[in-house]
């Protein structure tokens, strides 16, 4: 073997190349226009209550990146759906328990923190009224979400409460949720 040559192991921590997600840091810090990213998905109506969505990809840092993943949406029977796939409702919820699951997984693994077990269980109520236009004092949506992180693994009740706190502070649809989002809509009639 070659006395010059180097080997590198890969630093991987709950199964996330640490290695790549400080060089994607680095690259942010030096560049903040590798910081952009650009979302989208397009719905389709499939009858009844039942849409399908598809992702096509996303830009980061000026770069497409194809991605294709569908997802199809339904509403219980009680709600006039099929009952087929999980409702709008389910869809959020799940979206905020897996931003935040990636944000405790990452900030675990950046402080070569291992994991044992994490879950995460949200529940919300909302009220029919409001989603019914029976009542305009009532609200069309979640007043409020709970939730429960169940965490264990090799950090410290300190280092876990100081992890949560990052992820709250961090984590895209947490903000999302937390805070009035601008929706801009545009209407094509035809």
């Amino acid at each position: 073997m070659n006395a010059n040559a180097q080997t590198h192991e890969t630093n991987i921590v709950n199964g996330l190349n640490v290695d790549d997600l400080f060089s994607l840091i680095e690259g942010v810090k030096g560049d903040a226009s590798k910081a952009n990213t650009s979302w989208r998905v397009a719905t389709t109506w499939k009858g009844q209550a039942r849409s399908h969505s598809e992702v096509k990809g996303f830009a980061i840092g000026g770069q497409d990146v194809s991605r294709r993943f569908t997802i199809d949406i339904d509403e219980p029977l009680e709600l006039g759906g099929s009952n087929q796939f999980a409702n709008p409702q389910e869809h959020l919820i799940a979206a905020l328990n897996a931003c935040m699951t990636v944000g405790y997984v990452a900030q675990c693994a950046v402080r070569g923190i291992t994991l044992q077990s994490l879950e995460i269980e949200t529940e919300g109520d909302i009220d029919l009224r409001g989603f019914l236009g029976l009542d305009p004092k009532v609200a069309n949506g979640y007043e409020s979400l709970r939730y429960t992180v169940r965490i264990k693994g090799s950090g410290t009740r300190e280092q876990f409460a100081e992890i949560h706190d990052a992820v709250m502070a961090t984590s895209p649809n947490f903000y999302n949720l937390a805070n009035a989002v601008s929706l801009k809509p545009t209407l094509v009639i035809g």
